[in-house]
């Protein structure tokens, strides 16, 4: 349970991230409130990961999923730049995440 746990923490890093991009700055009610709370149940998802995985592995995992995800979500829904380095950074980040859960 505490993977289905860390992978819904990762999730919702990715739901945040992309809100606080919606917000202009905190500058919009909706997105700023989406920010704030899947932030809060990022977290404690996260926290209830943490009671049986390694500290280690689960926030290196959950940061992991949170980057590779919202550079998928810039790249995907924001027109950001899909390079051959910022694909390449993000299969490392990607491969690093899969290797930690071999460990």
């Amino acid at each position: 349970m505490a993977w289905i746990y860390l992978v819904i923490a990762g999730l919702l890093e990715i739901v945040w991230a992309f809100a606080m991009k919606q917000s202009d700055g905190f500058t919009k009610l909706v997105p700023s409130g989406i920010t704030l709370g899947a932030m809060a149940a990022s977290f404690l998802f996260l926290a209830l990961a943490m009671k049986t995985l390694p500290l280690g592995t689960a926030y290196a995992i959950w940061t992991g999923i949170g980057a590779i995800g919202a550079f998928s979500v810039g790249v995907l829904m924001l027109g950001e730049a899909a390079d051959a380095v910022r694909i390449g950074a993000a299969s490392m980040i990607f491969f690093g995440i899969v290797l930690m859960k071999l460990a």
